[in-house]
């Protein structure tokens, strides 16, 4: 449910007439200044902060992109602290420390710098969807934030706010199965980012009995699933997505299964961006998937490369520095190209290659070396690039496998030219592994990572001739 969607509840709970003009004209901003200086001063009692919260909210609704923006630049600009009142109570702050006064100093100088902006976006929690219309709300705030920078402390104090009501403890973990309420169903199949769902065969194949799906949920949003995990139970390591969500393969006994994939982890709000939920979800799957199949041995994804194949175009002398010069004369050999210089680019922003088995053989040995320094060495701000990595190393994940077109679909090679990634969650290194990544940056690899790195830094070294 987005932001519009919760229109027509509010307008049944408090049977708010619609205004069609989705202006925010000055008369109307006017008098939604006003609104907000009530909600600001919290005047009257709870019902009268639920009617003003459904005016607002009613008003915020009916407005264009245009008016919206300028109704969060109102709360974000005129409703902060009183610069004069936080300097005056932090000089009496600084006379009053080593006093007996200093700790009623601190907190009047608290309660100075509080804003007002924060009481007016709290009162939407007494509204029945208020709570799902501040997650949405934070999702336009987050479109204007990109040109309006101004905005960033309103964002700063709801995603604080936000953090808080939505911590950990609140959350629900539940398995979804088929038997699930259809409506809820249905937004599994909405929010799957990463593997498109097709049909509903293609669902009912991913709940199947050797598969499990989970999500955290909020008590305030028991319907709206705030990130969810997709498994499967497997015999071992899984390579290849295609055969995974093979609706014709045989179901797999799950008392037998040795290994659990996750296979796709999809965030559902695109409010909560800054806001992770995903380390605590992992968690709390691999306790409860331990418990149920004791014969589980390996934890591990088959997760995708997004960002591999746009750095790779931008950076495609990596791929020819870790290549060496037979291997690229076999790719230009193969690709039909006489001049060898000409082959890869042509390669690189071309969507046929793979078809062509001698082309793909070619590849294949140069493209999984460079993906494994992308994955580990290509860093920003000290850590790797590629957000899925950053986010399973962050996690204690070790990088056990890359996998040769594990994932053919237009997507997956669009985004990696099919790679696909296995981090594997060791329970017992999870914790060392999440301290050594965080103090310094150290990534866990299995030997076979580790042999590629070292095949590429050579090639990079001896030259390609």
């Amino acid at each position: 449910m987005t932001v519009r969607d919760s229109l027509d509840r509010l307008r049944s709970l408090f049977r708010v007439e619609a205004r069609p003009d989705p202006r925010l004209t000055p008369k109307r901003r006017d008098r939604l200044r006003e609104q907000l200086q009530e909600c600001a001063k919290g005047l009257g009692g709870e019902v009268s902060a639920r009617v003003r919260a459904a005016s607002l909210g009613e008003t915020y609704l009916q407005l264009d992109d245009a008016g919206r923006h300028e109704f969060l630049r109102l709360i974000a600009l005129e409703f902060g602290p009183d610069p004069r009142a936080v300097e005056r109570a932090h000089n009496a702050y600084q006379a009053a420390i080593g006093t007996p006064a200093q700790w009623d100093a601190e907190a009047e100088l608290r309660a100075a710098m509080r804003s007002a902006r924060i009481r007016i976006l709290t009162q939407f929690n007494a509204l029945p969807q208020g709570v799902k219309f501040l997650v949405d709300l934070r999702a336009d705030l987050l479109r204007f934030l990109d040109q309006d920078r101004e905005l960033a402390v309103l964002d700063r104090e709801l995603a604080a706010r936000l953090s808080a009501w939505f911590d950990v403890g609140f959350l629900e973990l539940q398995r979804i199965t088929w038997n699930s309420p259809a409506t809820l169903l249905e937004k599994l199949m909405k929010y799957e980012a990463v593997h498109e769902i097709r049909s509903w065969d293609d669902l009912r194949n991913r709940l199947d009995s050797d598969r499990r799906c989970y999500a955290f949920f909020h008590p305030r949003m028991p319907m709206e699933p705030l990130i969810f995990v997709e498994i499967a139970l497997t015999r071992g390591l899984a390579d290849n997505v295609q055969h995974l969500l093979d609706e014709a393969a045989p179901v797999l006994d799950a008392q037998r299964a040795e290994a659990a994939i996750f296979y796709s982890i999809s965030n559902t709000q695109p409010g909560f961006r800054g806001i992770s939920f995903g380390n605590f979800l992992l968690k709390r799957v691999i306790d409860d998937l331990k418990r149920d199949y004791p014969r589980l041995k390996t934890f591990a994804t088959l997760s995708p490369m997004p960002q591999f194949r746009r750095w790779l175009r931008a950076n495609a002398q990596e791929l020819e520095a870790t290549a060496s010069a037979a291997e690229l004369r076999l790719i230009a050999e193969a690709a039909g190209e006489k001049d060898r210089s000409a082959a890869l680019p042509a390669i690189l922003a071309g969507d046929e290659w793979h078809r062509s088995p001698a082309l793909a053989d070619a590849l294949r040995a140069p493209l999984l070396r460079v993906a494994a320094r992308y994955l580990t060495e290509v860093k920003d701000q000290g850590r790797p690039v590629d957000p899925v990595a950053r986010f399973h190393f962050g996690n204690g994940a070790r990088i056990e496998r890359l996998n040769w077109l594990a994932d053919t679909s237009r997507k997956g090679l669009a985004q990696s030219f099919g790679l696909m990634v296995n981090y594997r969650y060791d329970p017992d290194a999870i914790e060392d592994n999440v301290e050594a990544y965080v103090r310094d940056g150290r990534i866990d690899e299995a030997p076979e990572i580790k042999r590629l790195r070292k095949e590429a830094q050579r090639a990079a070294t001896t030259g390609t001739g």
